[in-house]
């Protein structure tokens, strides 16, 4: 934390679909979606009629009878990223990819030279609209957290800064879901406390919070509501022992558990990739409706870092594990981890989603 808010979260808007569109003007304006047998991502048009990702594409077409579904080309999806990791440089080395539509900058050392920060994130918006042909919102904070709900809040195709000294006025009217880590599990959670904005969630004490949900999410609860969050953006991130990430929300259908997984196995197939690293071990965790948890792992005979065979991996996984242990229970969260890693500079950068 700066005391400026210096601290940018890029997020493009709706990044499959969006390329889709620039490269095929004739669907702008029309409702777009890319996947097959689950939706990856949906333009702005298609989301105003209920389409979302992960969803099925049957759901997705019952929803909205005039959706294009596309088929992932993910090879262009690399390359539009890498031209906007590229064009974000261009303002800071600070630079903290997150995923492959989303980063963080921070612009301290370059204010004297580019401007304040309003300035600056009008002109990274600007330079990938130019360069790339993409629209991506920008959020402008004294914090990573901030930043990136500044960043939600600009959507579709915007700007927000907070100014230092308006973060409890900002925040307060914001529905809880916006806090990172707060999921629609979570969000539900909270309501039964009588508790929807940030605001009413930063009434309530730590000790509170911990009592409710644990300490760890208690905490982290607690911290985000206050906009407590220290950490600095990591241009050069140390190389993981492993890699992973999270889903929560109601898997407890198969269908919708596996739209989950695979969305997870996306982002980590992505993460590994972009660090030219592959896995042997994969975990997958659940947790219950009683927020136990259960996972169980598979060793492969070679790395992976394909998103295809992660997922059958973590759908083989997750099935089991709920067959064997579920006893009737809900599914409130997924995760995905990858380790045991080693170094794979040839990776095969598109992956052929089947359109299913």
């Amino acid at each position: 934390m700066t005391g400026a808010a210096t601290i940018l979260h890029a997020d493009l808007d709706a990044f499959y679909a969006s390329v889709e569109v620039r490269d095929r003007p004739e669907l702008r304006g029309r409702p777009v979606a890319v996947g097959g047998g689950v939706i990856l991502a949906a333009t702005y048009e298609a989301r105003a009629q209920g389409v979302s990702a992960p969803m099925t594409g049957r759901a997705a077409r019952a929803r909205c009878p005039g959706l294009v579904v596309l088929p992932p080309r993910f090879s262009q999806y690399v390359a539009a990223s890498q031209a906007v990791m590229a064009a974000l440089r261009q303002f800071t080395p600070e630079v903290e990819p997150i995923s492959i539509d989303e980063a963080f900058l921070d612009v301290t050392g370059s204010t004297h030279l580019l401007g304040p920060p309003l300035e600056i994130g009008r002109a990274i918006r600007a330079l990938v609209r130019r360069e790339v042909g993409l629209a991506i919102s920008v959020g402008a904070a004294t914090t990573k957290h901030l930043a990136k709900i500044a960043s939600r809040v600009a959507k579709p195709d915007g700007l927000v800064l907070v100014e230092p000294g308006t973060e409890t006025a900002f925040l307060a009217p914001l529905p809880v879901g916006h806090l990172w880590g707060v999921g629609p599990v979570g969000e539900r959670r909270l309501a039964e406390y009588g508790i929807a904005t940030i605001g009413q969630l930063a009434e309530v004490g730590e000790t509170t919070l911990v009592g409710w949900f644990g300490a760890r999410t208690g905490r982290h609860f607690w911290h985000m509501a206050h906009n407590r969050d220290a950490r600095p953006v990591v241009a050069t991130p140390a190389r993981p022992g492993s890699v992973g990430a999270q889903s929560a929300g109601n898997a407890t259908a198969v269908e919708d558990r596996h739209a989950a997984l695979l969305g997870l196995a996306d982002r980590v197939g992505w993460r590994l990739r972009r660090r030219h690293r592959a896995g042997r071990r994969i975990t997958v965790q659940v947790r219950f409706s009683d927020m136990t948890r259960a996972s169980r792992s598979i060793t492969l005979p070679g790395p992976i870092a394909e998103t295809t065979s992660l997922y059958r991996a973590a759908a083989g996984l997750a099935d089991a594990l709920v067959a064997e242990r579920a006893a009737g229970r809900g599914i409130t969260l997924v995760s995905i981890a990858v380790d045991r890693l080693v170094d794979a500079p040839h990776l095969q950068l598109e992956i052929p989603l089947g359109a299913g």
